[in-house]
Parts: C-alpha cells; sequence; structure tokens
C-alpha cells in the first residue's frame, strides 16, 4: 500500500508540473492553435532585410518579455520557414515610439511566395495606423475585392470596411486573418474589416513588415481549417 501511494503522490506532483502556466514552443499545439511564435526566441522564422542596407538581423527583429520587438529600419521582414493554407491566424500588435520617417507603417502578408525581396508577392493585410484592415495586392497578386473601395490612385490597394477599429497608439490590437480556399476575411479587434475572393494562390508563407516604425507582436497563433 505504502508503493501505491508513493506511485499516486508521483502522478499527483506529474499532474501539477504539466499544468504551470508557461509559452508552448513553437510547433506545438494548444487546444488546435499551433503557436507561431514561441515567446523566447525567433525559432521557425527568419529575416531579410533589404540587401541595399547595412544592418544586424539579429538588431532589426528582437525578443524582449515573450514578444517580437521590430525596430521597424531598414525596410524588410521576419518570414515563417513552412508555408500554411486553410486555417484562422491571429496576431496582436502595438506601436512602440520611433518613427523613422512621417507614417506608423507595418503589414501581415499571407500566400507569401517566390524569392526574397522588397516586396514579395502576397496579400498584404495593412497595419499602417489609422489604415489597419486595408488590403495591398503585392506583386500583382490577383484578388476579388469590392470595386467601390479600390483606391482611385493606386489600384492595388483596397480601403477597409470601416473606420475607428483601432486602438490608441501603444495598446494593443488583434488581427483575425481567416484564408480558408481562395478567400481572405480580416477582423480587427472584433470587427468584419474587409473581405476578398477568389485568390489565385491559396497557399504560402507569413511575414512580419519592418517599414519604418517600432512595432511590437505577440500571441502569434495559427489554427488549421478542414
Amino acid at each position: 500500500m505504502k508503493g501505491v501511494g508513493l506511485i499516486a503522490g508521483f502522478f499527483v506532483a506529474g499532474l501539477a508540473l504539466a499544468t504551470l502556466d508557461g509559452p508552448v514552443p513553437a510547433g506545438e499545439k494548444d487546444d488546435g492553435w499551433v503557436k507561431l511564435f514561441n515567446g523566447k526566441d525567433l525559432t521557425g522564422w527568419r529575416v531579410f532585410l533589404d540587401p541595399n542596407k547595412k544592418a544586424d538581423p539579429e538588431k532589426v527583429f528582437t525578443v524582449h518579455n515573450g514578444e517580437i520587438v521590430c525596430e521597424g529600419t531598414p525596410f524588410g521582414y521576419l518570414i515563417t520557414e513552412k508555408e500554411f493554407e486553410n486555417y484562422v491566424l491571429k496576431v496582436k500588435w502595438r506601436w512602440g515610439q520611433k518613427i523613422h520617417g512621417k507614417i506608423r507603417n507595418s503589414g501581415v502578408f499571407v500566400h507569401v511566395v517566390g524569392k526574397d525581396k522588397i516586396w514579395p508577392k502576397a496579400v498584404e493585410a495593412q497595419l499602417m495606423a489609422d489604415h489597419a484592415g486595408d488590403f495591398w495586392l503585392v506583386g500583382d497578386f490577383k484578388l476579388t475585392v469590392d470595386p467601390k473601395r479600390q483606391d482611385g490612385k493606386i489600384t492595388r490597394h483596397f480601403f477597409r470596411m470601416k473606420d475607428h477599429v483601432e486602438k490608441e497608439i501603444g495598446e494593443w490590437n488583434q488581427y483575425e486573418i481567416t484564408c480558408k480556399g481562395d478567400t481572405i476575411r480580416l477582423v480587427i479587434n472584433g470587427q468584419l474589416v474587409n473581405e476578398g475572393t477568389n485568390a489565385e494562390i491559396t497557399r504560402g508563407k507569413i511575414l512580419l513588415q519592418s517599414e519604418g516604425a517600432e512595432i511590437y507582436f505577440k500571441d502569434v497563433v495559427l489554427k488549421h481549417l478542414k
């Protein structure tokens, strides 16, 4: 009986250790969600920066307090090593204080294909301050979006459905990007802001942009759709 009690004690202790809070390593699942960012380092990602600029990739994208810190200059991106299709992607972001220009600008790219360059073919879910939720079709990417929201000056730019969906500078926002079949839907802080159909490519990598302003990312998670 003493031996049984000892085994039971080890079992309870094991359960207690298993339930301790802690970051799940990138690639591991939690309730169906896969953590693309493990909160510790950039495992599963790689950095590409404008080759015409001299910069240390390890200083442009860093990890601090469980967050990805993007310094914002030079232009470039953090990109996943793997490709994805049919998924819901959630990303939280907030702006820092540094601006290397006139505007706070960045973006989340989905269905990224082709060689590294500024900028690769993809659909950009815009993050520019006061314009988050716009679509930019990069590299002549084909996506059907309501023509009423097409920029009259730049045809590959489509405005979001509604304004005033972002929080104050410095506060956390959440993107929910659903890529299902050839449809892409953008939701910011619980509000649908954009949708496109007939995407010419439905599989690719995911990237986070460095485009002129300090920005922080966290809770980058993905759930596969059947």
